[in-house]
């Protein structure tokens, strides 16, 4: 008999592993860009934490918008952050990387123009502004990966905040747990021969000798499709 997996009953959508974005504090993304090639400028009201980001979130205050954004390393409350044409190329600020000079850290960096920010956005992550052609910008991520970008996409100059986070440990698995659980990330991460019968194919007996084969048939129902799918063959060659 086929069984349920977590990872078939994770990917199914349902309410218990659904992540829990209502504890949030919000879309951290960029506001829409000032009109009419000007500059915004705003004042760091107080720097937060969201269980739903690795690095600390600033809430940022433009004249009537308000927003929250990845916070740069050394940013506090009362800094001022520039934002839009005309910003000068200082930590926090907000430009185009075409108007970013070459070798300049980043984070925080648009996929498309206007969505707000897809890339390096982790605590202490960083990016640099590499070389730029006609309607390219060239970009190293922080996988040393180079990867073009629209010109008109906006990023954030210096060092997401956070980068001494993995330094600090867990110290103990109930730590590792609860913060797991903050994203709704698997944890512990438990082997099929450890697990239940009730859980896995893999799983019942009282030891991790179980002797049964691993080899899934052709016709397995989905939860029992596991271990060697359908061989070409078995057996000594």
């Amino acid at each position: 008999m086929g069984k349920n997996l977590i990872q078939q009953k994770r990917g199914k959508g349902s309410p218990t592993y659904r992540s829990p974005s209502f504890r949030f504090l919000g879309d951290v993304k960029y506001t829409r860009m000032p009109e009419g090639g000007s500059k915004a400028v705003g004042t760091v009201m107080d720097v937060l934490h969201s269980s739903g980001h690795t690095a600390p979130v600033a809430k940022v205050v433009f004249g009537s918008e308000e927003a929250l954004l990845i916070a740069s390393h050394g940013l506090k409350t009362g800094d001022v952050v520039e934002h839009g044409e005309g910003a000068s190329v200082r930590g926090g600020n907000i430009l185009k990387l075409k108007d970013i000079p070459d070798g300049t850290a980043v984070f925080n960096i648009e996929s498309n123009p206007g969505d707000g920010g897809k890339f390096v956005r982790a605590s202490g992550g960083f990016a640099k502004v590499m070389s730029r052609t006609g309607n390219t910008v060239q970009v190293m991520l922080p996988s040393q990966k180079l990867r073009d970008f629209h010109p008109h996409c906006r990023a954030s100059v210096g060092i997401a905040a956070g980068s001494g986070r993995t330094e600090k440990p867990f110290l103990k698995a109930g730590n590792k747990f609860f913060k797991m659980r903050t994203r709704n990330r698997v944890y512990p991460v438990v082997s099929a021969l450890a697990m239940n019968a009730v859980d896995h194919p893999f799983g019942g007996s009282r030891t991790s000798k179980k002797g049964k084969v691993t080899i899934a048939r052709r016709n397995a129902p989905p939860g029992a499709k596991v271990g060697l799918i359908r061989p070409r063959r078995t057996g000594r060659r």
